[in-house]
């Protein structure tokens, strides 16, 4: 049953590149969408098969792919491109980076080099993938639609995990391949890592997304292209029956993720949203529930204490910081702070984030942005983070300025950079394949759309078609 994953991998690869072959260089979505979702469980299967021999070539495929439409846009370039200073800001970052790849800095050796540079950098050749298609090169409302399916499709997977009581990944060889690959012990009560459960005995659950983190952070994804997609040019919103599907299933799975970060992103986007669009129902209606929420939690923190009261123990616990992970994400934040302090140049591309723990010599994990500093030091790590900020910046002035298509891509953006901003303070969201290349391929996408706009003052009065 399990080779099923195998099977839509390729097929999704198989799909995207007969797409590529006829011209349609849009079909490399596809592969981002289907195949980069179930990529950590294509490859735990493949290697419980016994076809260990076969890894390598499947995880190069999502490289090969991106290679691959990036030389395909620059060979049929046929105008100039006019340079946006998003685009000056990130090739810097990707510039500044590969120094600390070429050069021998730090302890790591070139090939361990390389591997932190491809997990840190490698999202500017996909930026530049996004960058390059226009607009009318890709069909936006399909491809949205598609992620709200993968997202039904995970709520389905998830959902049988809950009922069976047993995640998906005991039975794809999840420890094993990580063992061999990361070198990561199996831990935890489940046989697989410690983020597959949280305090007060829940399980969390992943689907099949490389891990609950992943998978929490895929709803963000999900909602903010929801949004975006039945918003219409006056700011309504209008959502059929399979958004309606689609809705619930983001709530499901950011419950069964267990996620604190992504939960609280989750309602945040809804909040940003609701003033974004000036939606005041939204708004009230949060309000009135974050005050139901305060009153609840209140009630929990100032009644006496219940050990066997699981979500009693997991909110008391959380906001003192006296639980494993809370304390986790402290420890390590404190370590990277203090070693950005310690060496403002960095120590080194490998000395944080993922290919630092499979070495077993990582510092100040757990922070997307701290593991940034770590690894190259505070020049990098600003521009990161006025990458990012320019980004939600931009989107912001845009969105009111944007019709059709255009308008949903810019509002995709904006609320994927607002819902990611929490997330990326307690885990390294550019290591997640699926999360890191489909969020930057639309961010190249929306920069591809304002670089050869000039911002109007008004608001577009008329709607038009949003299928475009």
């Amino acid at each position: 049953m399990m080779i099923i994953f195998p099977l839509v991998y390729l097929s999704a690869f198989a799909l995207a590149l007969l797409d590529i072959i006829k011209g349609k260089k849009e079909g490399f979505v596809l592969f981002l969408i289907f195949g980069l979702s179930i990529y950590t469980t294509t490859l735990s299967v493949t290697f419980m098969l016994g076809f260990k021999g076969l890894i390598v070539y499947l995880q190069s495929f999502k490289e090969i792919f991106v290679i691959l439409i990036l030389g395909i846009s620059i060979w049929n370039l046929r105008t100039k491109i006019k340079l946006h200073y998003l685009d000056y800001l990130i090739l810097a970052f990707f510039a500044y980076t590969l120094i600390y790849a070429i050069l021998p800095i730090g302890e790591q050796g070139l090939v361990d080099r390389l591997m932190a540079f491809r997990t840190l950098s490698f999202f500017v050749i996909v930026y530049a993938c996004g960058r390059l298609f226009k607009p009318q090169e890709i069909y936006v409302s399909k491809y949205f639609h598609y992620i709200l399916l993968l997202a039904i499709a995970a709520t389905v997977v998830m959902l049988t995990e809950v009922v069976s009581n047993q995640h998906l990944q005991t039975n794809t060889g999840y420890a094993d391949y990580n063992f061999y690959l990361f070198n990561f012990e199996p831990s935890g009560n489940y046989g697989l890592t410690w983020t597959f459960e949280s305090e007060g005995g829940y399980k969390r659950f992943a689907s099949f997304f490389a891990n609950p983190l992943e998978f929490a952070s895929s709803t963000i994804i999900a909602i903010s292209v929801l949004a975006a997609l039945y918003t219409t040019n006056q700011y309504k919103l209008k959502i059929d029956s399979f958004g309606y599907i689609a809705l619930l299933s983001t709530l499901t799975c950011i419950i069964f993720a267990f996620s604190r970060s992504a939960f609280i992103s989750y309602f945040i986007l809804v909040y940003a949203y609701s003033l974004f669009t000036k939606r005041k129902y939204i708004t009230n209606t949060i309000h009135a529930g974050a005050a139901i929420v305060v009153i609840y939690v209140v009630y929990l923190l100032t009644k006496e204490q219940d050990q066997n009261d699981g979500i009693q123990m997991v909110i008391i616990n959380t906001l003192n910081f006296s639980n494993p992970s809370s304390v986790g994400h402290l420890v390590e934040w404190i370590q990277g702070a203090l070693a950005i302090v310690a060496n403002p140049l960095g120590l080194g591309l490998g000395s944080s984030g993922r290919i630092g723990g499979t070495l077993g010599e990582n510092i100040g994990g757990e922070n997307q942005f701290i593991i940034i500093g770590v690894q190259a030091g505070v020049i990098a790590l600003l521009l990161y983070l006025i990458i990012y900020i320019c980004f939600i910046k931009e989107s912001l002035k845009w969105f009111y300025n944007l019709e059709g298509k255009e308008k949903k891509i810019c509002l995709a953006i904006l609320m994927i950079k607002v819902g990611f901003i929490v997330p990326a303070l307690t885990s390294e969201i550019e290591s997640s394949s699926y999360i890191s290349y489909l969020t930057w391929f639309l961010s190249g996408l929306f920069v591809s759309v304002i670089s050869t706009k000039v911002k109007v003052k008004v608001e577009p009065e008329i709607e038009l078609t949003p299928n475009a």
